[in-house]
């Protein structure tokens, strides 16, 4: 057993490659072989986005705090809010990230496949993000 203490991993700023606007990141878990689980809490400000991107093994997102917005490829843009669990399939192209007004934070956990977690794709244009 081990037990990763609070404050031993420090939170970090998402690449600018990956999130438009301002995201943070605070690793939760990035379980050894032959478990594949890794996870983070991240925390959105207003109006920040991930790119599009898909997960090779799905991903499971449980929202902590605020209000959030998320969206595949094709479908419309959700609304989600604390206590909200979203799935997301595997290969599923999507984004996700705080309202344009309010804050997020959830909570992402997804396995690896042959090591990758996730594959980053283009960023989300502001009239997708609007829904325009």
């Amino acid at each position: 057993m081990d037990i990763i203490t609070c404050g031993s991993s420090p939170t970090r700023r998402m690449s600018a490659e990956w999130v438009a606007g301002i995201a943070w990141q605070d690793p939760v878990v990035d379980a050894p072989a032959p478990a594949r689980l890794r996870g983070g809490r991240v925390t959105f400000e207003p109006g920040a986005r991930t790119a599009w991107h898909t997960h090779p093994l799905g991903q499971t997102l449980y929202v902590l705090s605020g209000v959030g917005r998320v969206q595949s490829w094709g479908g419309p843009i959700r609304e989600i809010r604390p206590g909200d669990t979203v799935w997301i399939p595997p290969d599923e192209k999507h984004w996700h990230g705080a309202s344009p007004t309010v804050g997020m934070a959830h909570l992402a956990l997804q396995e690896h496949l042959d090591g990758v977690h996730v594959v980053w794709l283009e960023q989300v244009s502001d009239a997708q993000y609007l829904g325009a």
